[in-house]
């Protein structure tokens, strides 16, 4: 068996001892953390799966929000319009490619690690391989990105510079941060409770491997 198969089982059995115990602390606001979203519809729906595990058709459309939310159910959507036409109406279709349109919320001043100032929102039109990823997608339009030791998405287009899927408290404090490179001790509970956000982290394990085979090879 070979190591990208099985970073998927060990890293959700460790995920779930640590979900038994996210409860936290009295006085707990939620974790800081960017959230993945697809939208169809006209609507977004949590994702279910992570970006690394998810192979989006051409004309897609999906989202990444940073926020700070309690659980999935809480998560803030990416805000504005997000129209495929519109993302990528300068990117001609090419022969064995397909497009993505990608909207990028950085969030509100309220929701930013301390002394940062989040970018506006932007979207991106990726243009990638047939058998891409989401999170091929993503990495192909808004590095650079930040992953932690447990391979939770901690920055995109290198925000925040600091931080990764820390708890916050009432009145914007925050404990565990995992520091600049997301590689610190962290909080052992610092990440946020939900089904995709588990996918998130087991999707992004399998693709962090075979990025490392890729280039190895």
């Amino acid at each position: 068996m070979t190591p990208v198969r099985r970073a998927v089982p060990v890293l959700a059995a460790s995920l779930a001892g640590l979900l038994l115990l996210a409860a936290g602390p009295a006085g707990a606001a939620g974790y800081r953390y960017w959230s993945f979203w697809e939208r169809a519809g006209g609507h977004w729906t949590y994702a279910t799966q992570g970006p690394a595990t998810v192979r989006p058709d051409d004309g897609a459309v999906q989202g990444f929000r940073f926020a700070v939310s309690a659980d999935s159910a809480d998560a803030s959507r990416p805000r504005g319009a997000a129209d495929f036409g519109t993302v990528c109406a300068g990117t001609p279709a090419a022969p064995g490619t397909k497009r993505v349109a990608l909207v990028l919320d950085f969030g509100t001043r309220a929701d930013a690690p301390s002394g940062e100032r989040p970018p506006g929102r932007r979207t991106a039109c990726a243009r990638v391989p047939r058998d891409a990823t989401s999170a091929d997608a993503l990495a192909a339009v808004a590095e650079p990105l930040r992953y932690d030791t447990n391979a939770l998405l901690c920055a995109i287009a290198g925000y925040p510079r600091t931080g990764c899927g820390e708890q916050v408290f009432a009145g914007g404090r925050s404990s565990g941060s995992a520091g600049a490179g997301g590689s610190g001790g962290g909080p052992s509970l610092g990440l946020p409770v939900g089904a995709g956000v588990v996918a998130l982290l087991a999707g992004a394990a399998v693709w962090r491997a075979r990025r490392r085979r890729d280039e190895s090879a």
